[in-house]
C-alpha cells in the first residue's frame, strides 16, 4: 500500500509541474504579432491549374465564358 501511494504522489506532483509550466508560459510569454502575406496566382483564383498531373481530377472551373461557340 505506501508504493501505491508514493506513485500518486509522485503523478501528482509531476501533474502539478506540468500544470505550473503551463501556467508559467500563459502568464510571462508575450505572443509578437505581425503581418503574414501569402501571394495565389491568378489561375488559381480563376480554377485553372498548370499541366494536369497524373492522378489529380480536372478542375470544374475556368475563366471561358459560359454560352460561347460550343455547343451544350
Amino acid at each position: 500500500m505506501p508504493t501505491l501511494f508514493r506513485l500518486l504522489i509522485t503523478l501528482i506532483f509531476l501533474g502539478g509541474l506540468v500544470y505550473a509550466g503551463i501556467f508559467a508560459l500563459v502568464s510571462f510569454v508575450e505572443p509578437q504579432p505581425k503581418p503574414i502575406t501569402q501571394r495565389i496566382p491568378a489561375r488559381e483564383l480563376l480554377g485553372e491549374t498548370a499541366p494536369l498531373r497524373p492522378g489529380l481530377p480536372a478542375p470544374n472551373v475556368t475563366s471561358a465564358p459560359e454560352g460561347g461557340t460550343e455547343g451544350p
